[in-house]
């Protein structure tokens, strides 16, 4: 049989969001966990293989839990390759770091930096705000990002956060054009030209949308998923909808060209396959094959 080669000439990204290590914590081997593992085999195993993951917040349920926090590391540490850390409403910024010293953090304490990568320079913003769920930029990370965008504007950039700053058609896990972050941040990226994409967590659901003219993509989460309903929510009546249901772990995989960043989201675990390359479909392919490029 012939080798398997890479389809891909560009730079291929994996994301890992929202993995709530810690949520049963006298359990090692909780369900956030085994649903987590899952998701770093498969990465492991994919061909071609992502050159870097994007863990995008949310890494533990209790940012005071520190042990949580070595846990999760060994956890992504199975991971064969570079990683970038970014904070979620649920982390807590001291203990994160107190596991993870090597990631940087700005001259005002915000884990937020920037690296580059395939030609593609990544800057990590720090949204989280203590005692809210909601993400926050406050007027210094916002100057931070300014100048990092200042800086480098032919190379292409994507801006990496926890907090999708839009309304996702969800009541209670939306932020909303009127709040004064979101205002802050679209001022920085609408005028900054080089920035080809944002990549978000937090809603625990793939959302494809944009922002200040820029795509954004939405990561589903490895930890156990948000229902999807649309319709408004009252906070003074529940009335039993479902919120959270168990769905296969999810990842994301983006892939740079050079010119455009495409997004595929996937999920992890066994899968039941009904067809597969055989004599019987190689016809199909070859036509495929044939007839790209011709239309």
């Amino acid at each position: 049989m012939a080798a398997r080669q890479p389809s891909i000439n560009g730079i291929l990204v994996a994301q890992v969001t929202d993995l709530h290590i810690g949520f049963d914590s006298d359990n090692l081997h909780e369900l956030n966990v085994r649903r987590l593992n899952l998701v770093i085999d498969q990465l492991n195993a994919m061909r071609p293989k992502p050159s870097l993951l994007l863990v995008t917040g949310d890494l533990v349920e209790d940012g005071e839990d520190v042990g949580a926090y070595r846990h999760m590391k060994a956890l992504v540490g199975r991971w064969e390759g570079p990683v970038l850390w970014t904070m979620g409403n649920h982390d807590n910024r001291a203990e994160f770091r107190s596991i993870f010293p090597e990631v940087p953090a700005d001259a005002n304490g915000f884990v937020q930096y920037e690296t580059e990568h395939g030609g593609v320079r990544w800057i990590v913003l720090d949204t989280l705000d203590p005692g809210r769920h909601g993400g926050m930029v406050c007027t210094r990370r916002a100057a931070w990002l300014k100048e990092r965008l200042a800086e480098k504007k032919r190379t292409p950039t994507v801006i990496v956060l926890h907090h999708p700053p839009v309304d996702t058609g969800i009541d209670w896990m939306s932020a909303l054009s009127s709040e004064s972050w979101v205002r802050r941040l679209e001022r920085v990226i609408r005028p900054a030209s080089q920035v080809v994409g944002m990549i978000a967590g937090h809603v625990h659901r793939p959302i494809a949308t944009s922002f200040a003219g820029k795509p954004l993509m939405v990561c589903p989460s490895a930890a156990p998923w948000l229902a999807l309903d649309l319709e408004g929510i009252d906070p003074k009546h529940p009335d039993g909808r479902p919120l959270i249901i168990g769905d296969a772990p999810a990842f994301a995989l983006h892939y740079w060209n050079g010119e455009r960043l495409l997004t595929h989201f996937d999920v992890a675990g066994p899968r039941h396959v009904m067809a597969s390359y055989d004599d019987n479909l190689q016809p199909m392919i070859r036509d495929f094959i044939r007839e790209r490029g011709t239309g």
